[in-house]
């Protein structure tokens, strides 16, 4: 009984310690005040308006609702949030070092932000899996495109997820232990410096994603590979050097075909794989079947969209990475060595770097797709797509 007693106070003696390293770290000089401020302030909007305008987007363009958007219409939401609500109630915590909101939402605070960046994470992994699933089995996603109940079940289930990784910890933490380690005029979770259990929930929040998100990236990656070496070696085939199209309608649709893929691919792939890409689809209708111009024609189409997807997904690893890595690994050390062997400032810069993720997915995900582009082109400037309306059929009526 003695010993676990000596085992309470010493803890607590480390919160209390660590509790007032922090107070000392937060004292900021007027310029250093500003400028956080300013920062801060910049960072709501951005993250408030960018995944407000998909939010938006969805609501107002029902092209936009099939399953994979809906997705990104669940990142956009928990994004949104942290934007909303997170960031702003934490900003006079930050700027004076005490917490002055009471206990009750300090407690509703810690669960949100650790839910939304949970569910931030999930639906990053949702979103690779579903393009994942997009490349490698197309032919049963496409079929199951219209399958809105399906996509609702797999969003809720990510907030579920989500909540069940930290919520009951951060709810009944005290409860089970019979006391609370946090001062009044702080607000952090019990477990914060419980490290067995932070490298625990970070294996289910960062390492297993991210293996996940790579692994999906290194999938699909591989099937493109594999699937352009395929069309390589079935157009180095005799059976597919049959003369060219001999009619005159053959050829029409052949030429028409080489000088719209050569246009596109040239307008949108300047580099030198672009150059590749043209060249490989110019060659693919030099077959001798009448409807194997349009076959070819879709084969070429799709590789160079799930190049695009491929491309984005490694992004998306780099990003999600450098974003979470930092904050992941400092946790788990501050909690090992009781925040005696991290200052609190370094620990604070891996914090906004989740925030700084809720930022950049507005862009990084719906802004990579056409569909999305054209809707926000729509809501942001609705006078000039109505200009160019009338001018696009005025020239496309015959004279």
């Amino acid at each position: 009984m003695g010993n676990s007693v000596l085992e309470v106070n010493i803890s607590r003696d480390y919160v209390y310690n660590s509790s007032a390293m922090i107070r000392r770290d937060f004292a900021f000089t007027a310029p250093v005040l500003a400028l956080l401020i300013a920062v801060m302030v910049v960072l709501i909007g951005v993250i408030v308006l960018g995944n407000a305008l998909v939010i938006f987007a969805f609501k107002m363009d029902r092209s936009l609702r099939r399953q994979s958007n809906y997705f990104l219409l669940n990142l956009a939401i928990s994004d949104f949030l942290v934007g909303a609500f997170c960031i702003p109630v934490y900003l006079p915590y930050i700027l004076t070092g005490k917490w002055m909101l009471g206990r009750g939402l300090c407690k509703l605070w810690l669960v949100m932000d650790y839910l939304l960046c949970t569910a931030s994470v999930f639906n990053i992994v949702l979103i690779s899996y579903d393009r994942f699933l997009s490349v490698t089995r197309a032919v049963s996603y496409r079929a199951r495109q219209g399958m809105t109940r399906c996509a609702l079940a797999k969003m809720a289930t990510v907030w579920i997820l989500a909540f069940l990784l930290y919520g009951p910890a951060i709810l009944l933490w005290e409860q089970v232990t019979g006391e609370s380690h946090v001062p009044d005029d702080e607000c952090f979770a019990e477990f914060f410096y419980t490290w067995y259990f932070l490298l625990c929930a970070s294996t289910l929040e960062f390492f297993f994603p991210l293996l996940s998100v790579a692994f999906f990236n290194l999938s699909i990656y591989r099937s493109i590979r594999d699937r352009r070496l395929r069309h390589r070696q079935e157009m180095g085939s005799p059976k597919f050097q049959a003369p060219a199209a001999s009619t005159k309608r053959e050829r029409l649709r052949l030429a028409s075909y080489i000088c719209h893929n050569s246009f596109l691919l040239k307008k949108k792939k300047p580099s030198e794989e672009a150059d590749k890409s043209s060249e490989l689809c110019s060659t693919e209708p030099v077959v001798g079947r009448n409807d194997s111009v349009a076959v070819r024609s879709s084969q070429c189409t799709r590789l160079i969209q799930d190049k695009k997807i491929a491309k984005s997904l490694a992004v998306i690893v780099c990003v999600f990475a450098v974003c979470w890595a930092p904050y992941t690994l400092l946790m788990i050390i501050r909690a090992a060595c009781r925040g005696q062997c991290v200052s609190h400032h370094w620990y604070e810069v891996t914090f906004w770097l989740l925030w700084l993720n809720s930022a950049i997915n507005p862009f990084l995900y719906p802004l990579c797709h056409s569909s999305f582009r054209r809707a926000f082109a729509k809501i942001l400037c609705p006078k000039q797509r109505s200009t160019q309306a009338p001018s696009d059929h005025q020239s496309n009526t015959p004279r």
